[in-house]
């Protein structure tokens, strides 16, 4: 095996596969021809009431056209994310009424950085570079699996609303496929 903290070789999110709140594996090929948000997410935040709110309204306004939001619960900013897997998606259904799919908890940084997070960080642009600085870091993701953009945890999820309709209104590529 390689160095942990190599970029892996995918070309686009839909050729990774991560566990799902049930440790079951779920291929990102399934959302081909969708929007995706992708989060790190915490419960214990600052920002969780605000992002979580704003997440589950602009799901519900797109999710049929579209658009999924994979949350992926992170426990290294300050363990705002302690509990099990299962009180963490209990949590987002019952205060948010989240819809959207919780996946297991992963790391976004250092060493044991999740696959997946290797690829938003070294694709993702930006003034942050390859370090996630924060809980609800998110990343928007075209129907073709590649990063749009990079948006820090201080922007609110209603602020991409916009970024979200234009790659929405992009032609599906992956159809036919």
């Amino acid at each position: 095996m390689g160095a942990s903290s190599s970029v892996p070789d995918q070309s686009s999110v839909h050729d990774f596969t991560v566990k799902d709140s049930k440790g079951q594996d779920v291929d990102l090929s399934i959302y081909k021809g969708k929007v995706l948000l992708i989060v790190n997410v915490a419960s214990k935040c600052g920002l969780t009431n605000s992002n979580y709110t704003q997440l589950t309204e602009l799901y519900r306004k797109y999710k049929d056209k579209g658009f999924e939001i994979l949350a992926f619960p992170c426990n290294q900013f300050l363990q705002q994310e302690p509990g099990t897997i299962e009180e963490t998606v209990q949590f987002v259904c019952e205060r948010f009424h989240a819809e959207y799919p919780i996946f297991s908890k992963v790391k976004v940084n250092g060493s044991n950085t999740a696959p997946l997070y290797k690829y938003l960080k070294a694709n993702g642009g930006g003034l942050m570079g390859t370090t996630i600085k924060w809980n609800f870091t998110k990343f928007l993701i075209s129907k073709k699996g590649e990063v749009i953009r990079r948006f820090g945890a201080r922007i609110e999820p209603s602020a991409i609303e916009a970024d979200i309709e234009k790659a929405l209104e992009e032609p599906n590529e992956n159809q036919g496929m």
